[in-house]
């Protein structure tokens, strides 16, 4: 497809939210008679799925302690139940297993799940917690855990075929899609103005309006938009702090063991709901009995024949590169700052081993093929959705990305003139106005 010279719509990024965008707007123009998918032109410098949605574990939750976060994942489940099958989808549930220390930060989970309508059972109380896990799995065995958050709904989806149907979802409206196109640059009639044009290695195209959802590369597209390195944020004293990275780096940390995924059935023979655990407790190596940590520590897992095992991962770690220098391509784990390797495996197999006796003795299967990459985090590690630049729509999802499939429609219905409640507490105006979202308890910088 030779390269068009000008498009109403350019979106840059074919992943999860570049696609949903696409195809969601295709559907409100034309439900509103303002046009029809051919108004839209998708480009990416790789492929479809070539970036962070193409490796992602592909976990659905709403299990979030900030209420913002909540209701936008509430809507974003409902947007993967809407074609469960088209967007290859596993409604298993989710389910959050905690200590003490927690406690208080998911109680607040599960009272505000309960709000707004979203089924989930809670346990409180540690022998009442075991017994719950051991209803699902015989073999459950960590210790210290006094709370049990199961969300009924979530899953999780295969992430590749996910996001091939989208495509083809909006290649059925019209949509163009041009990959091997790499962004080089934006044109405007005056400094910071309204963008006239994206420049590409591939030519010039003419654009009313632009909507990224580029990922890891945000911070990338960011500085070529010209927008500020350093910002200043109110912070809970009521004070302005200057100067602050607007993105960071963290490298993502996740990985197969290599069994049967069916290793991981529960007790009446069904696939489990996707598992993530917190704990206080010193964890010890399931390979020579040496203490891993004595700090807090997370997982999550899951069985996945996309993946050929039980996926999964733990917390990710800051790339102390400075962010103008950290190389985001090659992408994933060929970049020389993505480091995750022997000692994520040996932390990881040994957890599953903590948590369940099925898995002890299983190192040997962990596959020597590391998933996971860098994301583009924010400065406080939640997304950014908002207007620049006049007529620019950044999707900034500080990681948070496979989940939110709703927020392209959201997107959508903003970019046909239908603000979104939900995707108001996500602007950028929010750090110096000090309207930043609590923090809770967990490892995870995005929990």
């Amino acid at each position: 497809m030779a390269i068009p010279t000008h498009t109403k719509y350019l979106v840059i990024g074919a992943g999860i939210h570049g696609l949903s965008s696409a195809y969601h707007l295709a559907l409100q123009l034309k439900a509103q008679g303002k046009g029809d998918g051919r108004d839209i032109l998708i480009v990416d410098k790789g492929g479809i799925a070539a970036g962070a949605s193409g490796i992602a574990c592909g976990v659905v939750r709403n299990n979030y302690f900030q209420p913002a976060m909540r209701e936008l994942m509430a809507h974003s489940v409902g947007v993967w139940e809407s074609d469960a099958a088209g967007y290859s989808y596993h409604p298993v549930g989710y389910m959050q297993v905690s200590p003490e220390s927690m406690h208080a930060d998911v109680a607040t989970i599960a009272q505000q799940q309960k709000d707004i309508g979203y089924e989930s059972t809670f346990i409180e109380g540690e022998k009442e917690s075991s017994d719950y896990m051991k209803t699902l799995f015989h073999d459950w065995q960590a210790k210290g855990i006094t709370s049990v958050l199961h969300e009924k709904r979530g899953g999780y989806a295969n992430n590749t075929k996910a996001m091939y149907a989208l495509a083809t979802k909006a290649e059925n409206e019209g949509v163009r899609i041009l990959t091997g196109v790499t962004v080089t640059g934006f044109k405007s009639d005056s400094a910071g103005g309204a963008i006239k044009a994206v420049e590409t290695d591939k030519g010039e195209i003419g654009c009313d309006m632009v909507i990224i959802g580029a990922g890891p590369w945000a911070k990338t597209i960011w500085d070529k938009l010209e927008l500020p390195k350093t910002i200043s944020i109110k912070g809970k004293d009521g004070i302005l702090h200057h100067d602050i990275p607007m993105w960071v780096y963290w490298s993502l940390q996740e990985g197969t063991l290599g069994v049967n995924p069916d290793l991981q059935k529960t007790n009446d023979g069904r696939f489990p709901p996707v598992i993530h655990v917190d704990s206080n407790e010193p964890l010890y190596s399931d390979f020579d009995g040496s203490l891993i940590t004595d700090k807090m520590w997370g997982i999550y897992y899951k069985p996945d024949f996309h993946f050929g095992g039980i996926q999964g991962g733990a917390a990710p770690y800051k790339i102390e590169t400075d962010p103008d220098k950290v190389a985001v391509d090659p992408y994933g784990v060929d970049s020389p700052d993505f480091i995750v390797g022997e000692d994520f495996a040996h932390m990881w197999t040994s957890a599953l081993a903590h948590c369940q006796k099925r898995f002890e003795g299983q190192f040997e299967f962990y596959k020597n093929e590391p998933s996971g990459g860098i994301g583009s985090f924010t400065p406080d590690s939640f997304p950014v959705f908002d207007v620049f630049r006049e007529n620019c729509y950044l999707i900034a999802d500080s990681n948070h990305g496979y989940k939110m499939l709703g927020v392209g429609k959201l997107v959508a219905e903003e970019i046909c003139g239908q603000k979104s409640r939900l995707l108001e507490p996500f602007r950028f105006a929010r750090y110096a106005e000090g309207k930043l979202h609590p923090v809770s308890s967990s490892p995870f910088p995005w929990s």
